[in-house]
């Protein structure tokens, strides 16, 4: 006769309660709070306080709502006011190099909200399981293009 064995089940969470919490749309708390940290930098630009931290997550937004507007969410609407936000951060770079102060400027603070209120709009459309796909698209492209100018220098 063999030996048996009992085969131990880890109850870490609930299948169930998983599948449906990742089909969902992503909970509007969570978003609000994404909200409430890039306003909170972009208001800390606009006041002539930014910090580096600032302008990454303003960066972040950037990056992703870009990311979603290439595969088809919002492509249309989306993609002008990247163009926009990402010419006014990259001025508030050159500006925070060569005077050690963030800023942005009028038509640059315009279309970062304008960008904001996309990136809202774009995330809470899709389901949190999209949402989390997108960012880490988002992050494997970055890292792929960060590897690529390693390479090259």
């Amino acid at each position: 006769m063999r030996k048996q064995t009992k085969r131990k089940v880890w109850a870490l969470i609930d299948p169930l309660t998983h599948a449906i919490t990742g089909a969902a749309i992503t909970q509007r708390s969570k978003l609000d709070q994404l909200r409430m940290l890039e306003y909170s930098a972009l208001d800390a630009i606009t006041k002539g306080q930014g910090t580096i931290h600032d302008w990454r997550t303003l960066v972040d937004v950037l990056n992703l709502s870009e990311t979603m507007a290439r595969n088809g969410i919002g492509k249309d609407e989306v993609l002008p006011v990247c163009q926009k936000a990402q010419e006014a951060l990259h001025q508030a770079a050159l500006r925070f190099q060569s005077t050690k102060r963030m800023g942005l400027s009028g038509e640059g603070i315009q279309s970062i909200r304008e960008l904001i209120q996309y990136a809202d709009l774009q995330q809470s459309s899709i389901s949190r399981s999209e949402f989390e796909k997108y960012i880490q698209k988002t992050k494997n492209y970055i890292k792929s293009n960060n590897d690529l100018v390693t390479e090259i220098t």
